[in-house]
């Protein structure tokens, strides 16, 4: 059988990927260990926040298989891999599921972090933007999602090992290298995506992290300086 080596993960895609892996891992550790590393916490936070900015925007003027359009997948497509007959180079129609799952749990910790509050040092960039009530609750349910977020990054991992094992299908190595090996002569390489498309997802970006971090809000009215009593 003849393969042939297929661009299919641009380098920005790839680097979202990775960076992201990364900045989840530190703000769970972070997070878990929480005393002086809660600043570190929020700081990766404001990083995810970033990348995932990015990700909105790429998923629609990145290349071929970053983009939405290419890898949200509709019922058809579901179908077609259940029966086996989906053939596509991106994400396979459950593995889009599971990253759009991913994004938006991690969609809802970051804006849910952004406000929330630990009742003795930490308070989010964009705390004072509700009352003390609201953030507590968010604050809550962002301590108890954080393991719905674990789970579903094990079953990604679990889905990771079982192509690579049971299918023979390393899923891993093109995120890496950006090509795949395919037999399909009709497969075509991503397309687009270019610097320009990488700017404007940048400077997006670049402008939510900024925003994030209470850029935006008014300052604090200066405290009331209290005068010493006269004993």
């Amino acid at each position: 059988m003849n393969t042939r080596q297929v661009r299919v993960w641009d380098l920005p895609t790839r680097i979202f990927h990775w960076a992201l892996l990364a900045l989840v891992v530190v703000a769970f550790a972070t997070g878990l260990i929480g005393g002086n590393l809660i600043d570190w916490h929020g700081r990766a936070g404001l990083g995810i926040c970033g990348l995932l900015a990015f990700r909105l925007v790429w998923g629609f003027v990145g290349s071929t298989y970053a983009r939405f359009t290419d890898f949200v997948p509709g019922p058809a497509h579901i179908w077609a891999h259940i029966r086996g007959e989906w053939n596509g180079l991106g994400h396979n129609p459950f593995g889009a599921l599971s990253v759009l799952a991913l994004l938006l749990l991690l969609a809802f910790q970051v804006g849910s972090g952004l406000v929330s509050n630990d009742d003795i040092a930490f308070e989010g960039p964009l705390y004072a933007l509700i009352g003390k009530d609201t953030s507590d609750w968010l604050s809550s349910l962002h301590r108890q999602s954080v393991w719905l977020l674990a789970a579903f990054v094990a079953l990604h991992v679990l889905a990771i090992l079982y192509y690579a094992h049971a299918k023979k299908d390393n899923l891993v190595k093109p995120m890496i290298t950006g090509v795949k090996t395919v037999s399909d002569p009709e497969a075509k390489p991503a397309r687009g995506g270019g610097a320009l498309a990488f700017v404007l997802a940048l400077a997006v970006a670049v402008a939510a992290v900024w925003a994030a971090s209470g850029a935006l809000l008014p300052p604090p009215p200066p405290q009331a300086a209290q005068e010493t009593p006269a004993w």
